[in-house]
């Protein structure tokens, strides 16, 4: 495993993440997988030499940060990994259990921390943006956060440019501990951030670690194959709703694998890690072969001819994943 610099600090991770939305409990969602059945694969993400996991407070209303830490704390030293958790969903019908006000972050973290069996994440990341609550208060909570000890870092996740950069100019001018990542929705079928987040991100120095990156699975045919996740998945209908377009994009990628003899995921991957500025992709992975696929494809070197198969039947579309 090659290791890479993550945005403008000094701390290096894998190129790709292991997502755990998928490990926790089954009564959150049908397909989530429970902790026996969840850590083979933090197990095998190790040896794979992936050290950079990703989960959030609301993934199975905090199981998914139970599974991961018990599983990783006993398997490595704290410092061997960086561990991202993320705060704004609601955690329960309390009103001040959910979204970026001080009351909610600076209680999030401890539940997160407790969760997870650590005294610190690496990364604390705002799930999205909170129209409700003063981007001040949110700034300086966050950076109580950070100056606590509780979280080395913060990161942001899917909203407009416009308000991600607001909020860094606003932490800049205050002194205040920035955002050096951004969780952002992007993949073949998806390119709307390469408009104005990317660029951004891009000229702060932010590392960017995108969601979904095959498209929950529509860019390797779960259309097709109607999985039980793609079968009761609420968003992807309104994510991905422009099937004759995106019919295009799963062609080529198809076109270009089987011309390579590798899976649709290699290739689809490989787009995704060769974009500029991206630091780190996450994945799920419910089946051995997601993670073999998903380093398999840090070896896949693109080529011009190819990215332009890829690209060629996107169109523009409107944005999708910021609530």
């Amino acid at each position: 495993m090659k290791y890479v610099r993550f945005g403008s600090t000094g701390i290096k991770v894998s190129p790709i993440c292991l997502g755990c939305m998928t490990y926790g409990s089954s009564q959150w969602r049908d397909w989530v997988l429970d902790e026996a059945a969840a850590r083979p694969f933090i197990h095998k993400a190790l040896d794979l030499g992936i050290n950079f996991f990703d989960t959030a407070d609301m993934y199975s209303l905090g199981a998914s940060e139970e599974v991961l830490g018990k599983t990783l704390l006993k398997a490595v030293p704290r410092d061997d990994v960086v561990i991202a958790t993320k705060v704004f969903n609601p955690m329960s019908d309390n009103p001040n259990d959910r979204g970026l006000s001080r009351k909610h972050i600076l209680s999030g973290i401890d539940a997160s921390l407790k969760r997870l069996g650590t005294d610190y994440v690496d990364l604390y990341i705002i799930h999205r943006f909170d129209p409700e609550t003063s981007i001040e208060e949110t700034i300086e909570a966050l950076d109580t956060v950070v100056r606590s000890g509780k979280a080395r870092y913060i990161g942001a996740s899917s909203m407009f440019a416009w308000q991600f950069m607001k909020m860094l100019s606003l932490q800049e001018q205050n002194g205040l501990a920035k955002f050096v990542s951004m969780q952002n929705h992007y993949n073949l079928i998806y390119r709307e951030e390469e408009r104005e987040m990317l660029p951004l991100c891009r000229d702060q120095g932010v590392a960017v670690t995108p969601w979904s990156p095959l498209a929950r699975g529509v860019l390797t045919g779960s259309r097709k194959t109607q999985t039980i996740r793609a079968a009761t998945d609420t968003l992807q209908p309104t994510w991905y709703n422009h099937q004759q377009e995106e019919d295009a994009i799963v062609e080529a990628v198809e076109k270009v694998a089987a011309n390579r003899g590798v899976p649709p995921a290699h290739v689809a991957l490989a787009w995704v890690n060769s974009r500029p500025g991206i630091t780190s992709a996450i994945v799920g992975a419910s089946k051995p072969h997601h993670l073999d696929d998903a380093v398999a494809s840090l070896s896949v070197t693109l080529t011009d001819e190819e990215v332009a198969i890829l690209e060629a039947p996107y169109r523009a579309r409107n944005v999708a994943g910021h609530n």
